[in-house]
Protein backbone atom coordinates (compact mmCIF):
# COMPACT_ATOMS: atom_id res chain seq x y z
CA UNK A 1 0.00 0.00 0.00
CA UNK A 2 1.43 3.37 -1.13
CA UNK A 3 2.13 5.82 2.14
CA UNK A 4 -0.30 8.73 1.02
CA UNK A 5 -2.64 8.81 3.52
CA UNK A 6 -6.41 10.51 3.46
CA UNK A 7 -8.98 10.25 6.16
CA UNK A 8 -11.92 9.46 3.19
CA UNK A 9 -11.87 9.15 -0.78
CA UNK A 10 -14.77 10.06 -2.32
CA UNK A 11 -15.37 8.05 -5.82
CA UNK A 12 -16.81 10.23 -8.40
CA UNK A 13 -17.17 13.93 -8.41
CA UNK A 14 -20.66 14.01 -9.13
CA UNK A 15 -23.42 15.95 -7.34
CA UNK A 16 -24.07 13.74 -4.54
CA UNK A 17 -20.12 12.66 -4.06
CA UNK A 18 -19.21 16.53 -4.21
CA UNK A 19 -22.00 16.88 -1.54
CA UNK A 20 -20.37 14.29 0.94
CA UNK A 21 -17.06 16.11 0.46
CA UNK A 22 -17.60 19.43 1.05
CA UNK A 23 -19.88 18.25 4.53
CA UNK A 24 -16.77 16.05 5.69
CA UNK A 25 -13.88 17.99 4.42
CA UNK A 26 -15.79 21.19 6.82
CA UNK A 27 -15.78 18.96 9.94
CA UNK A 28 -12.03 18.92 9.59
CA UNK A 29 -11.42 15.48 7.20
CA UNK A 30 -8.75 14.87 4.89
CA UNK A 31 -10.99 14.34 2.09
CA UNK A 32 -9.65 13.16 -1.48
CA UNK A 33 -12.38 13.01 -5.11
CA UNK A 34 -11.42 10.81 -7.41
CA UNK A 35 -13.18 11.30 -10.56
CA UNK A 36 -12.68 8.64 -13.97
CA UNK A 37 -13.43 11.18 -16.28
CA UNK A 38 -11.90 14.05 -16.99
CA UNK A 39 -14.70 16.90 -15.70
CA UNK A 40 -16.67 16.82 -12.46
CA UNK A 41 -19.98 17.70 -11.85
CA UNK A 42 -21.41 14.20 -13.25
CA UNK A 43 -24.93 14.81 -14.86
CA UNK A 44 -24.63 18.54 -14.73
CA UNK A 45 -20.89 18.68 -16.43
CA UNK A 46 -21.37 21.05 -19.02
CA UNK A 47 -19.20 19.69 -22.06
CA UNK A 48 -18.81 19.95 -25.66
CA UNK A 49 -20.64 18.29 -27.97
CA UNK A 50 -19.87 19.97 -31.18
CA UNK A 51 -17.22 22.52 -32.11
CA UNK A 52 -18.56 25.73 -29.85
CA UNK A 53 -21.41 24.34 -28.80
CA UNK A 54 -21.87 23.11 -24.94
CA UNK A 55 -24.59 21.69 -23.19
CA UNK A 56 -25.28 19.59 -19.70
CA UNK A 57 -25.40 16.01 -21.71
CA UNK A 58 -27.46 13.68 -18.86
CA UNK A 59 -29.92 15.75 -17.59
CA UNK A 60 -30.48 20.50 -17.85
CA UNK A 61 -30.70 22.04 -14.44
CA UNK A 62 -33.77 23.81 -14.85
CA UNK A 63 -35.34 25.53 -12.21
CA UNK A 64 -38.89 26.07 -10.60
CA UNK A 65 -39.14 29.32 -11.64
CA UNK A 66 -38.74 28.42 -15.74
CA UNK A 67 -41.84 28.30 -17.64
CA UNK A 68 -43.51 25.23 -19.07
CA UNK A 69 -44.45 25.69 -22.79
CA UNK A 70 -46.69 22.90 -23.90
CA UNK A 71 -47.37 22.96 -27.95
CA UNK A 72 -50.55 20.60 -29.10
CA UNK A 73 -50.32 18.90 -32.39
CA UNK A 74 -53.72 21.04 -33.83
CA UNK A 75 -51.12 24.22 -33.04
CA UNK A 76 -52.06 25.70 -30.01
CA UNK A 77 -50.18 26.16 -27.13
CA UNK A 78 -50.63 26.05 -23.44
CA UNK A 79 -47.78 27.96 -20.91
CA UNK A 80 -47.63 27.64 -17.47
CA UNK A 81 -45.53 30.46 -16.10
CA UNK A 82 -44.07 29.47 -12.75
CA UNK A 83 -46.39 31.96 -11.01
CA UNK A 84 -49.88 29.68 -10.41
CA UNK A 85 -51.96 33.07 -11.14
CA UNK A 86 -50.57 33.95 -14.51
CA UNK A 87 -50.46 30.26 -15.34
CA UNK A 88 -54.27 30.19 -14.62
CA UNK A 89 -54.87 32.59 -16.78
CA UNK A 90 -53.49 31.18 -20.22
CA UNK A 91 -55.22 27.81 -18.90
CA UNK A 92 -58.85 29.97 -19.16
CA UNK A 93 -59.04 29.53 -22.99
CA UNK A 94 -58.87 25.96 -22.62
CA UNK A 95 -60.79 25.49 -19.58
CA UNK A 96 -62.51 27.77 -17.18
CA UNK A 97 -62.58 24.83 -14.37
CA UNK A 98 -58.87 24.23 -14.72
CA UNK A 99 -57.72 27.95 -14.67
CA UNK A 100 -59.65 27.96 -11.57
CA UNK A 101 -58.78 24.88 -9.66
CA UNK A 102 -54.69 25.47 -10.91
CA UNK A 103 -53.98 27.60 -7.59
CA UNK A 104 -55.44 25.66 -5.33
CA UNK A 105 -53.32 22.47 -6.81
CA UNK A 106 -50.05 24.32 -6.65
CA UNK A 107 -50.93 25.30 -3.39
CA UNK A 108 -51.62 21.93 -2.46
CA UNK A 109 -48.71 20.70 -3.75
CA UNK A 110 -46.56 23.37 -2.15
CA UNK A 111 -48.28 22.89 1.41
CA UNK A 112 -47.33 19.08 1.25
CA UNK A 113 -43.69 18.92 0.08
CA UNK A 114 -42.72 21.52 2.26
CA UNK A 115 -44.01 18.39 4.94
CA UNK A 116 -42.26 15.53 2.38
CA UNK A 117 -39.17 17.83 2.35
CA UNK A 118 -37.66 16.97 5.78
CA UNK A 119 -38.14 13.39 4.95
CA UNK A 120 -35.81 13.90 2.22
CA UNK A 121 -33.21 14.70 4.97
CA UNK A 122 -34.08 12.02 7.23
CA UNK A 123 -31.86 8.97 7.23
CA UNK A 124 -33.81 5.61 7.30
CA UNK A 125 -34.16 3.97 10.25
CA UNK A 126 -32.50 1.12 11.31
CA UNK A 127 -35.22 -1.88 11.01
CA UNK A 128 -34.39 -4.29 13.62
CA UNK A 129 -33.08 -2.02 16.54
CA UNK A 130 -34.03 1.87 15.33
CA UNK A 131 -31.95 4.25 17.75
CA UNK A 132 -33.75 7.34 19.70
CA UNK A 133 -32.70 9.87 17.14
CA UNK A 134 -33.44 8.04 14.59
CA UNK A 135 -37.13 7.71 15.86
CA UNK A 136 -37.34 11.29 16.81
CA UNK A 137 -36.34 12.57 12.91
CA UNK A 138 -39.17 10.25 11.82
CA UNK A 139 -41.34 12.00 14.78
CA UNK A 140 -40.72 14.95 13.65
CA UNK A 141 -41.59 14.48 9.69
CA UNK A 142 -44.96 13.37 11.07
CA UNK A 143 -45.61 16.34 13.10
CA UNK A 144 -45.22 18.44 9.96
CA UNK A 145 -47.46 16.03 8.09
CA UNK A 146 -50.18 16.14 10.72
CA UNK A 147 -49.75 19.72 10.55
CA UNK A 148 -51.05 19.61 7.19
CA UNK A 149 -54.61 19.42 9.08
CA UNK A 150 -56.80 16.26 8.65
CA UNK A 151 -57.65 17.19 4.66
CA UNK A 152 -54.88 17.29 2.99
CA UNK A 153 -52.84 14.28 5.66
CA UNK A 154 -55.38 12.02 4.55
CA UNK A 155 -54.92 13.34 0.73
CA UNK A 156 -51.44 12.39 0.92
CA UNK A 157 -51.98 8.89 2.15
CA UNK A 158 -54.17 8.40 -0.84
CA UNK A 159 -52.27 9.99 -3.11
CA UNK A 160 -48.82 8.46 -2.63
CA UNK A 161 -49.62 4.51 -3.91
CA UNK A 162 -51.66 6.25 -6.65
CA UNK A 163 -51.40 6.55 -10.52
CA UNK A 164 -50.33 10.16 -11.38
CA UNK A 165 -52.39 9.65 -14.27
CA UNK A 166 -55.71 9.28 -11.98
CA UNK A 167 -54.16 11.94 -9.47
CA UNK A 168 -54.18 14.61 -12.36
CA UNK A 169 -57.68 13.50 -13.19
CA UNK A 170 -58.86 14.34 -10.12
CA UNK A 171 -58.09 17.84 -10.27
CA UNK A 172 -58.27 18.94 -13.92
CA UNK A 173 -60.43 18.18 -17.57
CA UNK A 174 -57.75 19.27 -20.06
CA UNK A 175 -56.11 16.12 -21.18
CA UNK A 176 -52.49 18.48 -22.37
CA UNK A 177 -52.57 19.77 -19.01
CA UNK A 178 -52.73 16.38 -17.12
CA UNK A 179 -50.06 15.07 -19.39
CA UNK A 180 -47.77 18.10 -18.57
CA UNK A 181 -47.82 17.08 -15.12
CA UNK A 182 -48.73 13.81 -14.93
CA UNK A 183 -44.80 13.85 -17.12
CA UNK A 184 -43.15 15.07 -13.47
CA UNK A 185 -43.87 11.51 -12.19
CA UNK A 186 -42.56 8.92 -14.57
CA UNK A 187 -39.40 11.64 -15.41
CA UNK A 188 -36.21 9.26 -15.93
CA UNK A 189 -37.78 6.24 -14.56
CA UNK A 190 -39.50 2.84 -16.16
CA UNK A 191 -43.04 3.86 -15.11
CA UNK A 192 -45.59 4.94 -16.86
CA UNK A 193 -48.66 7.76 -16.29
CA UNK A 194 -50.98 5.27 -15.03
CA UNK A 195 -48.36 2.66 -12.47
CA UNK A 196 -49.17 2.47 -9.13
CA UNK A 197 -46.51 5.19 -7.02
CA UNK A 198 -46.29 7.76 -9.79
CA UNK A 199 -47.61 10.39 -7.82
CA UNK A 200 -46.10 9.86 -5.02
CA UNK A 201 -42.91 10.69 -7.66
CA UNK A 202 -44.72 13.79 -8.33
CA UNK A 203 -44.76 14.55 -4.66
CA UNK A 204 -41.33 13.55 -3.87
CA UNK A 205 -40.02 15.70 -7.05
CA UNK A 206 -42.46 18.75 -5.33
CA UNK A 207 -40.18 18.17 -1.92
CA UNK A 208 -36.59 17.73 -3.74
CA UNK A 209 -37.36 21.60 -5.24
CA UNK A 210 -37.73 22.78 -1.81
CA UNK A 211 -34.07 21.80 -0.80
CA UNK A 212 -30.96 24.06 -1.14
CA UNK A 213 -28.15 22.24 -3.41
CA UNK A 214 -25.13 21.40 -2.05
CA UNK A 215 -22.42 21.59 -5.02
CA UNK A 216 -19.24 22.80 -3.81
CA UNK A 217 -16.27 20.61 -3.09
CA UNK A 218 -15.02 22.52 -0.40
CA UNK A 219 -11.72 21.94 1.15
CA UNK A 220 -11.14 18.58 -0.51
CA UNK A 221 -8.57 17.70 -2.94
CA UNK A 222 -10.27 16.52 -6.41
CA UNK A 223 -8.38 14.67 -9.01
CA UNK A 224 -10.28 13.89 -12.54
CA UNK A 225 -9.22 11.52 -14.60
CA UNK A 226 -8.84 8.96 -12.24
CA UNK A 227 -10.65 5.68 -12.53
CA UNK A 228 -10.88 3.49 -9.34
CA UNK A 229 -11.00 0.06 -10.44
CA UNK A 230 -11.14 -1.83 -6.94
CA UNK A 231 -11.86 -0.92 -3.41
CA UNK A 232 -9.26 -2.64 -1.13
CA UNK A 233 -10.95 -4.25 1.61
CA UNK A 234 -8.62 -6.01 4.86
CA UNK A 235 -10.53 -8.07 7.39
CA UNK A 236 -13.73 -7.17 6.21
CA UNK A 237 -12.80 -2.92 5.99
CA UNK A 238 -12.48 -1.02 2.81
CA UNK A 239 -8.75 0.24 3.26
CA UNK A 240 -8.05 2.31 -0.14
CA UNK A 241 -8.81 2.17 -3.33
CA UNK A 242 -6.88 0.91 -6.45
CA UNK A 243 -6.65 3.18 -9.88
CA UNK A 244 -6.35 1.87 -13.29
CA UNK A 245 -2.69 1.98 -14.16
CA UNK A 246 -2.17 0.37 -10.07
CA UNK A 247 -1.74 3.12 -8.11
CA UNK A 248 -2.97 2.42 -5.09
CA UNK A 249 -4.58 5.18 -2.54
CA UNK A 250 -4.78 4.57 1.53
CA UNK A 251 -8.06 5.94 3.24
CA UNK A 252 -9.57 5.61 6.87
CA UNK A 253 -12.94 4.91 4.77
CA UNK A 254 -13.99 4.92 1.01
CA UNK A 255 -17.38 6.52 0.23
CA UNK A 256 -18.67 5.93 -3.34
CA UNK A 257 -20.71 8.20 -5.02
CA UNK A 258 -21.28 5.32 -8.46
CA UNK A 259 -24.52 3.45 -8.32
CA UNK A 260 -24.55 0.62 -6.34
CA UNK A 261 -23.95 -2.69 -8.49
CA UNK A 262 -21.26 -0.35 -10.03
CA UNK A 263 -19.61 -0.45 -6.41
CA UNK A 264 -20.15 -3.37 -4.96
CA UNK A 265 -20.52 -5.87 -7.72
CA UNK A 266 -17.65 -3.85 -9.77
CA UNK A 267 -15.09 -2.82 -7.32
CA UNK A 268 -15.61 -5.03 -4.35
CA UNK A 269 -14.66 -8.48 -4.84
CA UNK A 270 -17.17 -11.22 -4.15
CA UNK A 271 -15.61 -12.75 -1.10
CA UNK A 272 -16.50 -10.01 0.71
CA UNK A 273 -20.20 -10.17 0.54
CA UNK A 274 -22.17 -12.90 2.03
CA UNK A 275 -24.57 -14.51 -1.13
CA UNK A 276 -28.15 -13.04 0.66
CA UNK A 277 -26.70 -9.50 0.19
CA UNK A 278 -25.06 -10.43 -3.59
CA UNK A 279 -28.84 -12.21 -4.30
CA UNK A 280 -30.48 -8.75 -2.91
CA UNK A 281 -28.48 -6.69 -5.31
CA UNK A 282 -28.72 -8.36 -8.14
CA UNK A 283 -32.08 -7.85 -8.35
CA UNK A 284 -32.20 -4.43 -7.21
CA UNK A 285 -33.63 -2.42 -10.97
CA UNK A 286 -31.66 -0.08 -12.90
CA UNK A 287 -32.05 -0.48 -16.26
CA UNK A 288 -32.62 2.97 -17.85
CA UNK A 289 -35.84 3.98 -20.22
CA UNK A 290 -34.19 6.99 -20.92
CA UNK A 291 -31.94 8.83 -24.20
CA UNK A 292 -30.65 12.38 -24.86
CA UNK A 293 -30.51 13.89 -28.08
CA UNK A 294 -28.83 17.49 -28.79
CA UNK A 295 -28.72 19.65 -31.17
CA UNK A 296 -26.83 22.51 -32.52
CA UNK A 297 -28.53 24.92 -34.36
CA UNK A 298 -28.00 27.59 -36.45
CA UNK A 299 -30.93 29.59 -35.13
CA UNK A 300 -34.07 28.78 -32.98
CA UNK A 301 -37.10 26.80 -34.96
CA UNK A 302 -40.42 28.30 -35.47
CA UNK A 303 -43.06 26.49 -33.01
CA UNK A 304 -46.31 26.67 -34.71
CA UNK A 305 -47.69 26.97 -31.25
CA UNK A 306 -46.23 30.36 -30.39
CA UNK A 307 -48.49 32.56 -33.03
CA UNK A 308 -51.13 30.81 -31.02
CA UNK A 309 -50.40 32.73 -27.40
CA UNK A 310 -52.68 35.18 -26.07
CA UNK A 311 -51.41 38.59 -25.35
CA UNK A 312 -51.60 37.50 -21.42
CA UNK A 313 -49.85 34.30 -22.04
CA UNK A 314 -47.29 36.45 -23.37
CA UNK A 315 -47.29 38.82 -20.86
CA UNK A 316 -46.89 36.16 -18.13
CA UNK A 317 -43.98 35.17 -19.98
CA UNK A 318 -42.03 38.06 -20.13
CA UNK A 319 -43.08 38.47 -16.29
CA UNK A 320 -41.78 35.19 -15.20
CA UNK A 321 -38.60 36.01 -17.37
CA UNK A 322 -37.71 39.32 -15.92
CA UNK A 323 -38.35 37.77 -12.56
CA UNK A 324 -35.73 34.76 -13.42
CA UNK A 325 -33.62 37.45 -13.65
CA UNK A 326 -32.49 36.30 -17.25
CA UNK A 327 -33.52 39.67 -18.90
CA UNK A 328 -29.99 40.87 -18.51
CA UNK A 329 -28.00 38.15 -19.06
CA UNK A 330 -29.60 36.73 -22.21
CA UNK A 331 -31.55 39.40 -24.31
CA UNK A 332 -33.84 38.02 -26.65
CA UNK A 333 -36.95 38.38 -28.67
CA UNK A 334 -40.41 38.23 -26.63
CA UNK A 335 -41.46 35.47 -28.93
CA UNK A 336 -38.53 33.31 -28.25
CA UNK A 337 -39.08 33.30 -24.15
CA UNK A 338 -41.46 30.38 -24.08
CA UNK A 339 -38.80 28.23 -25.20
CA UNK A 340 -36.89 29.71 -22.31
CA UNK A 341 -37.78 26.49 -19.55
CA UNK A 342 -39.30 23.13 -20.16
CA UNK A 343 -40.94 22.42 -23.27
CA UNK A 344 -42.95 19.25 -23.10
CA UNK A 345 -43.53 16.85 -26.26
CA UNK A 346 -46.81 14.61 -24.70
CA UNK A 347 -50.05 16.24 -25.60
CA UNK A 348 -52.31 13.36 -23.71
CA UNK A 349 -51.93 10.75 -20.72
CA UNK A 350 -52.67 7.68 -23.42
CA UNK A 351 -49.77 8.98 -25.51
CA UNK A 352 -47.34 8.74 -22.44
CA UNK A 353 -48.28 5.27 -22.00
CA UNK A 354 -48.24 4.03 -25.47
CA UNK A 355 -44.84 5.58 -25.47
CA UNK A 356 -44.11 3.52 -22.20
CA UNK A 357 -45.88 0.47 -23.45
CA UNK A 358 -43.62 0.03 -26.47
CA UNK A 359 -40.09 0.10 -24.26
CA UNK A 360 -41.92 -2.84 -21.83
CA UNK A 361 -41.27 -4.84 -25.16
CA UNK A 362 -38.10 -3.90 -26.11
CA UNK A 363 -38.39 -1.20 -28.50
CA UNK A 364 -38.20 2.35 -28.43
CA UNK A 365 -41.35 4.56 -28.91
CA UNK A 366 -41.63 6.05 -32.75
CA UNK A 367 -44.45 8.68 -30.60
CA UNK A 368 -41.64 9.39 -27.50
CA UNK A 369 -42.17 11.99 -24.37
CA UNK A 370 -39.62 14.46 -24.88
CA UNK A 371 -38.77 17.29 -22.54
CA UNK A 372 -37.23 19.95 -24.57
CA UNK A 373 -34.71 22.89 -23.49
CA UNK A 374 -33.05 25.48 -25.02
CA UNK A 375 -29.95 26.39 -22.51
CA UNK A 376 -28.65 29.20 -24.66
CA UNK A 377 -31.96 31.46 -23.89
CA UNK A 378 -30.38 31.14 -20.43
CA UNK A 379 -26.42 31.20 -21.17
CA UNK A 380 -25.59 32.59 -24.80
CA UNK A 381 -22.30 31.27 -24.35
CA UNK A 382 -22.85 27.90 -24.70
CA UNK A 383 -23.09 28.31 -28.23
CA UNK A 384 -21.45 30.73 -31.42
CA UNK A 385 -23.02 34.37 -31.60
CA UNK A 386 -27.00 33.92 -32.88
CA UNK A 387 -26.64 30.22 -32.77
CA UNK A 388 -28.58 27.65 -30.64
CA UNK A 389 -28.42 24.16 -28.54
CA UNK A 390 -31.37 22.48 -28.06
CA UNK A 391 -31.40 19.30 -25.26
CA UNK A 392 -33.79 16.76 -25.71
CA UNK A 393 -34.69 13.86 -23.21
CA UNK A 394 -36.14 10.88 -24.68
CA UNK A 395 -38.04 9.09 -23.56
CA UNK A 396 -38.54 5.94 -23.52
CA UNK A 397 -35.79 4.38 -25.03
CA UNK A 398 -34.92 1.22 -23.10
CA UNK A 399 -31.22 -0.33 -22.25
CA UNK A 400 -32.22 -3.61 -23.58
CA UNK A 401 -33.75 -3.72 -27.60
CA UNK A 402 -35.42 -6.24 -28.40
CA UNK A 403 -33.41 -6.46 -31.94
CA UNK A 404 -30.79 -4.76 -32.67
CA UNK A 405 -28.06 -3.17 -30.30
CA UNK A 406 -27.83 0.16 -29.55
CA UNK A 407 -24.36 0.68 -31.12
CA UNK A 408 -26.40 0.01 -34.14
CA UNK A 409 -29.76 2.32 -33.47
CA UNK A 410 -28.77 5.34 -32.18
CA UNK A 411 -29.70 7.23 -35.54
CA UNK A 412 -32.82 5.68 -36.16
CA UNK A 413 -33.58 7.23 -32.34
CA UNK A 414 -32.38 10.73 -33.11
CA UNK A 415 -34.24 10.61 -36.74
CA UNK A 416 -37.60 9.41 -34.40
CA UNK A 417 -37.03 12.10 -32.13
CA UNK A 418 -36.34 15.07 -34.95
CA UNK A 419 -39.40 13.55 -36.96
CA UNK A 420 -41.36 14.24 -33.58
CA UNK A 421 -40.20 17.59 -32.83
CA UNK A 422 -40.98 18.78 -36.83
CA UNK A 423 -44.10 17.90 -36.25
CA UNK A 424 -44.49 20.63 -33.93
CA UNK A 425 -41.64 23.06 -35.36
CA UNK A 426 -41.75 21.92 -38.83
CA UNK A 427 -38.51 24.24 -39.89
CA UNK A 428 -36.33 22.45 -37.06
CA UNK A 429 -34.81 19.51 -39.68
CA UNK A 430 -33.41 22.12 -41.78
CA UNK A 431 -31.83 24.18 -38.43
CA UNK A 432 -29.39 21.61 -37.72
CA UNK A 433 -25.93 21.66 -38.00
CA UNK A 434 -24.88 18.89 -35.88
CA UNK A 435 -26.67 16.11 -33.87
CA UNK A 436 -25.40 14.42 -30.96
CA UNK A 437 -26.95 11.23 -29.65
CA UNK A 438 -26.34 9.74 -26.21
CA UNK A 439 -28.55 5.89 -25.85
CA UNK A 440 -28.46 3.75 -22.88
CA UNK A 441 -25.96 2.01 -23.44
CA UNK A 442 -24.00 5.64 -23.69
CA UNK A 443 -25.02 6.51 -20.14
CA UNK A 444 -23.46 3.23 -18.77
CA UNK A 445 -20.21 3.39 -20.70
CA UNK A 446 -19.46 6.74 -20.99
CA UNK A 447 -21.19 8.25 -18.00
CA UNK A 448 -20.73 5.06 -15.83
CA UNK A 449 -24.49 4.91 -14.90
CA UNK A 450 -25.07 0.74 -14.69
CA UNK A 451 -28.06 0.26 -16.65
CA UNK A 452 -27.95 3.30 -18.05
CA UNK A 453 -30.62 4.79 -15.05
CA UNK A 454 -30.50 8.66 -14.89
CA UNK A 455 -31.00 7.87 -11.06
CA UNK A 456 -28.93 4.92 -10.14
CA UNK A 457 -31.69 2.47 -9.82
CA UNK A 458 -35.78 2.51 -10.66
CA UNK A 459 -37.71 5.05 -8.51
CA UNK A 460 -39.95 2.52 -7.20
CA UNK A 461 -42.36 1.67 -3.95
CA UNK A 462 -40.80 -1.15 -3.47
CA UNK A 463 -36.87 0.59 -4.02
CA UNK A 464 -37.45 3.79 -2.09
CA UNK A 465 -36.27 4.99 1.68
CA UNK A 466 -35.58 1.49 4.15
CA UNK A 467 -35.57 -0.33 0.86
CA UNK A 468 -33.25 2.18 -0.83
CA UNK A 469 -30.70 0.27 -2.23
CA UNK A 470 -31.57 -2.86 -0.45
CA UNK A 471 -33.78 -3.66 2.74
CA UNK A 472 -31.38 -4.04 5.60
CA UNK A 473 -28.93 -1.99 3.85
CA UNK A 474 -30.40 1.98 2.92
CA UNK A 475 -28.29 3.84 5.88
CA UNK A 476 -25.44 4.66 3.61
CA UNK A 477 -23.36 2.14 4.93
CA UNK A 478 -22.52 -1.39 3.22
CA UNK A 479 -21.48 -4.73 4.43
CA UNK A 480 -17.97 -3.81 4.21
CA UNK A 481 -17.18 -1.53 7.19
CA UNK A 482 -15.57 1.50 6.10
CA UNK A 483 -17.68 1.53 3.34
CA UNK A 484 -19.96 3.65 2.35
CA UNK A 485 -22.69 4.82 -0.76
CA UNK A 486 -23.95 8.39 -1.57
CA UNK A 487 -25.01 8.18 -5.21
CA UNK A 488 -28.45 8.04 -5.90
CA UNK A 489 -28.80 4.76 -5.31
CA UNK A 490 -29.45 5.73 -1.72
CA UNK A 491 -32.24 7.92 0.40
CA UNK A 492 -33.98 10.08 -1.26
CA UNK A 493 -32.58 9.16 -4.92
CA UNK A 494 -34.47 12.08 -6.42
CA UNK A 495 -33.59 16.03 -7.25
CA UNK A 496 -30.31 17.34 -8.43
CA UNK A 497 -28.93 19.02 -4.98
CA UNK A 498 -26.83 16.69 -3.17
CA UNK A 499 -29.06 15.43 -0.82
CA UNK A 500 -27.81 11.54 -0.68
CA UNK A 501 -24.76 13.06 -0.60
CA UNK A 502 -25.33 15.29 2.38
CA UNK A 503 -27.35 12.46 4.42
CA UNK A 504 -24.61 10.48 3.99
CA UNK A 505 -21.93 12.39 5.31
CA UNK A 506 -24.04 12.72 8.72
CA UNK A 507 -23.92 8.97 9.00
CA UNK A 508 -19.94 8.45 7.92
CA UNK A 509 -19.10 11.92 10.40
CA UNK A 510 -20.71 9.28 13.28
CA UNK A 511 -18.74 6.81 12.27
CA UNK A 512 -15.31 8.57 12.05
CA UNK A 513 -16.17 9.88 15.80
CA UNK A 514 -16.46 6.65 17.32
Amino acid sequence: MANTQHDVIVIGAGVNGLACARQLAAAGQRILVLERRNVTGGRFAVEEFHTGFRCRPVMEAIGPEAPLFVPLPDGRGMLLSSDPRLAAKAITQFSAKDAAKYPEYCATMSKIARALAPLLRTVPPDIDKPATGELWGLLKVGRGIRGLGQKDMFRLLRWGPMAAADFVAEWFEFEPLRAALAARGIYGTALGPWSAGSALLMLLQAAAAQLPAHLEKGNAEVRAGCEVTSIQVKDGRATGVVLRGGEEIAAKAVVSGADPKRTLLGMVDASHLTPDFLAKLGNYRCAGTVARVHLALDALPNFTALKGLSADTMGSAVQAWKDAGFEKAAPVAIGQMPLSGRIHIGPEVDYLERAFDASKYGEFSQKPFLEVTTPTLRDPSLAPKGKHVMSIHVQYAPYKLRAGDWNSRGDALADTVIKTLAEYAPDLPGRILHRHVITPLDLEETYGLSGGHLFHGELALDQLFTMRPVLGWARYRTPVHGLYLCGAGTHPGIGTNGECGHNAAREIRKDLRR
